[in-house]
């Protein structure tokens, strides 16, 4: 059994995963169109280009994503994605890109329980948390 992430975005998913792409490094594995869906899925003719599923990887991790449906996206909440960087440097690089153009929730530093975390929301409206553990 494997658990993944599934992101939904309004109308912006394949510029969010080229962001993720490039902040991140994730590997773009899978994106499917709705245009390439059945000629009877029911679907406006300018959403032929939006994402009906995509599948990334980031460093062997899967999330998969894609355009809500028109009138069906809700903002995301009561979730966050979680990375998880051993090296503070790298983390707080990190979660300065995915802040860049969102909103920081808490701002990264070294806490009780980490040698950095911080929260944020990117620019695609997704919630992030990046934490560089204590070593146990």
């Amino acid at each position: 059994m494997q658990v993944n992430p599934y992101l939904y975005f309004d109308g912006n998913c394949e510029a969010a995963l080229k962001f993720y792409q490039k902040v991140l490094g994730a590997k773009i594995e899978a994106s499917f169109p709705f245009g390439e869906g059945p000629p009877e899925m029911p679907m406006p003719p300018e959403w032929k280009d939006k994402i009906m599923h995509a599948k990334i990887t980031i460093d062997g991790e899967v999330i998969m994503a894609s355009d809500a449906p028109p009138g069906h996206f809700q903002k995301p909440q009561g979730f966050s994605v979680s990375l998880q960087v051993e090296d503070p440097t790298e983390a707080g690089g990190r979660f300065k890109a995915l802040a860049d153009g969102g909103s920081i929730t808490m701002p990264f530093g070294q806490t009780f329980f980490s040698k950095g975390f911080g929260m944020c929301v990117d620019q695609f409206g997704i919630p992030w948390m990046v934490n560089c553990p204590q070593e146990m």
